[in-house]
């Protein structure tokens, strides 16, 4: 009998802290040098960790130590030694459930009449408008949500002939897109896998290029925020779809060069994630020369793709190549845009507040977070990296920082999870 058939032992002795560090940056692909530089330690550090000659380090650098191997659940790291703290996922919304029930329901044993795909297009994009004005942005989408997937589900399979099923389809498609921004960062990874996977699925069913293009940009995302080892997918699907867009892209419409800029980016933000510099930049510049074949007021409802977005695109890629004094170059950079979007606003200020804790300046990064606050708190409430450095924050040893801290985890709601 193999070790994977064994029964465990419930009386084995637990994994220790070092041992899972060492198990979760093996898998990560990092060495001991890479993994204590972006720790700001040495290769000794690490390995007197992971062989128990250090004691579990203070909760401060376990987040750090979280961050750096992208574990999205703490126990993971500690095991029983700190509280699961949920770091990478956020509460579940009190509207997840009637969204979970609209994705799952069986659209072709509904009787109903279709509403005509025209209408379900005009109600979907009023969604669209009420996503990036509100400050609770889930809130406002998780209460249209639900009757939106219903009648987008009836209109595509209720669809009289072929134009009128792709036409259907590709407002189907979308509106899976905007279900996909609700269920981000919430407990339910397998209903976010399942409105990708139906979003593709509608989006190649339209035949639509801009509907397979943010099918396919959404679907990429999912696959880089599970970690190391959906790198690859994430890059076969960005780079798929790019060769199907490029013979389209000399005399394409803005939505369609939209949505090739934004994979464009998202190329590079993976490329960043892995620690490749020239890669990382060069897409970024890529997707900043399409943004400027774009009029200076274009702005993509659903991807944020724009002129203006770019400065942020900057930050992020900076933040994520751990490059602290870089990252503050670009935030500042990008301080004088104006981005239309709360929710995309509010993310802005969260990599800004990364780019100034990577350089040192945590009461700056507290500062940016409050302005991230204001923009939309729902989005700093279900974002891992402001509860990192919140959390270190109210550890800090200045006392008005901890003060600062504490009085931010408590507006955020951390104290509530």
């Amino acid at each position: 009998m193999s070790s994977f058939d064994a029964t465990p032992d419930p009386g084995a002795e637990p994994i220790r802290f070092g041992q899972r560090l060492k198990i979760l940056r093996t898998k990560r692909g990092l060495t001991r040098e890479i993994l204590g530089g972006l720790l700001g330690h040495n290769a000794q550090w690490v390995k007197d960790l992971e062989t128990g000659r250090l004691q579990i380090p203070r909760f401060d650098t376990v987040l750090a130590i979280a961050e750096a191997l992208r574990v999205r659940d703490l126990a993971d790291l500690t095991g029983r030694h700190v509280n699961d703290a949920g770091l990478f996922i956020g509460p579940g919304h009190p509207r997840l459930a009637a969204v979970a029930a609209a994705v799952n329901a069986m659209p072709g044993l509904n009787l109903e009449p279709a509403p005509p795909t025209a209408h379900v297009r005009a109600r979907l994009d009023a969604a669209w408008r009420a996503r990036h004005s509100a400050p609770n942005h889930r809130e406002r989408i998780g209460a249209l949500l639900p009757d939106l997937i219903r009648d987008a589900q009836l209109a595509a399979r209720h669809a009289a002939t072929p134009p009128e099923r792709r036409a259907a389809q590709a407002v189907l498609a979308e509106v899976y897109s905007l279900t996909q921004f609700f269920v981000a960062y919430q407990p339910d990874s397998a209903l976010l896998w399942r409105v990708a996977e139906r979003g593709m699925v509608a989006a190649q069913e339209s035949e639509d290029p801009h509907a397979i293009g943010v099918s396919a940009w959404l679907l990429a995302q999912a696959h880089r925020d599970s970690g190391l080892d959906h790198f690859d997918a994430a890059d076969s699907i960005t780079m798929d779809v790019l060769a199907y867009l490029r013979p389209l892209l000399p005399d394409a419409e803005h939505p369609v060069l939209s949505i090739a800029g934004a994979l464009l980016f998202e190329a590079g933000y993976t490329a960043a994630r892995r620690g490749d510099n020239p890669g990382a930049w060069s897409y970024w510049d890529q997707a900043r020369k399409t943004a400027e074949r774009l009029p200076p007021d274009f702005y993509d409802p659903i991807t944020s793709f724009s002129q203006a977005i770019m400065g942020a695109h900057a930050t992020t890629v900076a933040v994520e190549l751990h490059a602290g004094g870089e990252s503050v170059r670009q935030a500042a950079r990008s301080e004088a845009t104006v981005i239309p979007s709360r929710p995309r606003r509010a993310r802005h200020r969260i990599e800004m507040a990364r780019a100034y804790h990577l350089d040192g300046q945590p009461d700056t990064a507290l500062a940016v977070l409050d302005q991230a606050f204001e923009a939309a708190p729902e989005t700093i409430r279900y974002n891992g990296y402001a509860k990192r450095i919140i959390l270190e924050s109210v550890e800090a040893a200045a006392p008005d920082r901890r003060r600062r801290a504490a009085h931010l985890a408590e507006k955020v709601g951390l104290l509530a999870g």
